[in-house]
């Protein structure tokens, strides 16, 4: 910065500047041309970076280091990510996650159908980390049965969603469950355990209603025609075994026992080039290739397919170049203070913290409804409420789960947002329609809130995680 040149802070409209500019160019590029996020935020990055230079009297090379700082926060869940990819791309090589959908789709019946339909995508989106993949593979044809037995579409599509997002939020492969203890300072087994605490019971009070609302179809035949096409593929296809579930268990170990999670995701990905071996007879290529590039399916059966397609480090990077673009914009609102000035502006409403977590939340909710951006709605709120939740003495899993509370759960529920402008396409049915029966993705918040205000599971910072805090501040 040059001599005589002061800073000074920005005043609010100065700090929505950038903002104004990410929704008036992110919401045209996603809901208009269907093309990725990424450019629109680099553009909002653009803006952000004229105004500190210009206005606030920053340096390029402060707002430089400003992002690599806040970049560097998020390489452990950029490193994740890409072993994550590893994992998915041997995991279905090896036929584990097949064998975890062959065993989930075998508790189907009339009578829990709904109940079933959740599960069934609890298990496909905890073995695969990803929403998207659960809805538009198994819940296409979960919906088409449900249909068949006389259910409306917006019921079935409800339950789909809510299992999809429960494995989506609770899944040490998903992305958003990495990224929000990035933002937030966690560790990603600590934050996984946490939200247990308001995930469980959302999901428990989801499948009562589901299966108050299904009891009355009990008496209907089940046409499995689909299912079964899935079935037969899958066991055609790959050594379905018991043993393949082994895995998994190892990995919900590790989260029980606080195994680190770069380590422990590692020992995952041996796992599954070990299984592959022993249980799909693969060899050393097919390993390398799944690892690197994903797993290709050639059933011949489009749904399956479609479904075990994926995975590899390389599948991470679209990804990965979005976090880091996200991060960017995040790091000069960050070190310029103008997410400072923003988030002070909402604290001021925030007098304990039961209104602070209702800040976050809905924070993260505004954030999804003007961005249509469901990364977004946790790197900006988990950059600006960090240091909120450190000044009340509140451990930083209490911030990571109310970002996933809030910005990962509420994202397929609106139209104009990547994740319910998917749900709407794969599925056929409006999020508005779906969205009164989408339980898990109602609740949650709610549990969130509550917990805010009661204190309950509401844990205090450490003496370490104090000392951390107070030493990141005295080097910022």
């Amino acid at each position: 910065m040059k001599e005589g040149k002061v800073k000074r802070e920005a005043t609010l409209f100065e700090a929505l500047i950038p903002i104004l500019v990410l929704i008036g160019v992110l919401v045209p590029s996603i809901m208009i041309y269907g093309e990725s996020p990424h450019i629109p935020i680099v553009i909002a990055a653009m803006v952000a970076a004229t105004v500190a230079i210009l206005r606030l009297g920053y340096s390029w090379s402060e707002l430089e280091d400003g992002v690599l700082k806040t970049i560097n926060m998020g390489m452990q869940a950029i490193l994740i990510l890409m072993i994550i990819g590893m994992i998915i791309g041997t995991w279905i090589l090896s036929g584990v996650v097949p064998t975890m959908i062959y065993y989930g789709l075998q508790i189907l019946s009339p009578g829990i159908f709904l109940v079933a339909t959740a599960l069934i995508c609890c298990v496909v989106s905890l073995a695969t980390g990803s929403s998207w993949t659960t809805a538009g593979t198994v819940g296409i044809a979960l919906l088409g049965v449900g249909q068949g037995m006389g259910m409306p579409a917006p019921v079935v599509a409800g339950a789909i969603i809510s299992g999809a997002y429960f494995g989506d939020k609770m899944s040490p492969l998903s992305d958003t469950t990495n990224l929000a203890p990035a933002m937030a300072g966690s560790t990603l087994f600590d934050h996984i355990r946490h939200m247990a605490f308001t995930t469980g019971p959302s999901l428990l009070i989801a499948l009562v209603l589901y299966g108050i609302m299904g009891a009355g179809y009990a008496g209907k035949e089940l046409d499995t025609a689909q299912i079964q096409e899935i079935l037969t593929t899958l066991s055609s296809s790959f050594n379905i075994n018991f043993l393949l579930l082994v895995p998994p268990v190892l990995v919900i170990a590790m989260v029980v026992f606080k195994v680190p999670a770069i380590p422990g995701l590692i020992g995952g990905v041996v796992l599954g080039c070990v299984f592959a071996v022993l249980f799909q007879g693969a060899d050393f290529g097919a390993i390398l290739s799944a690892s690197n590039d994903g797993f290709v399916s050639e059933t011949g059966v489009a749904l399956i397919d479609d479904l075990l397609s994926r995975g590899g480090m390389q599948g991470m990077m679209w990804t990965v170049s979005l976090i880091l673009c996200a991060l960017t914009f995040g790091g000069i609102l960050e070190s310029t203070g103008m997410l400072g000035v923003i988030a002070g502006n909402i604290l001021k409403l925030a007098v304990n913290t039961g209104s602070l977590v209702l800040a976050t939340v809905l924070s993260c909710f505004t954030v999804n409804l003007i961005t249509g951006e469901q990364y977004l709605s946790i790197v900006i709120p988990g950059r600006m409420y960090k240091d909120a939740y450190a000044e009340r003495g509140l451990a930083p899993v209490n911030l990571s789960r109310a970002l996933e509370d809030s910005g990962t759960i509420t994202s397929p529920l609106i139209p104009w947002n990547t994740c319910g402008a998917f749900m709407y396409g794969t599925l056929g049915v409006h999020p508005f329609a779906y969205a009164p029966y989408a339980f898990l993705n109602l609740i949650n918040p709610f549990v969130s809130i509550f917990y805010g205000f009661t204190g309950i599971t509401m844990i205090k910072m450490t003496e370490e995680e104090k000392a951390a805090y107070a030493a990141s501040k005295l080097h910022a």
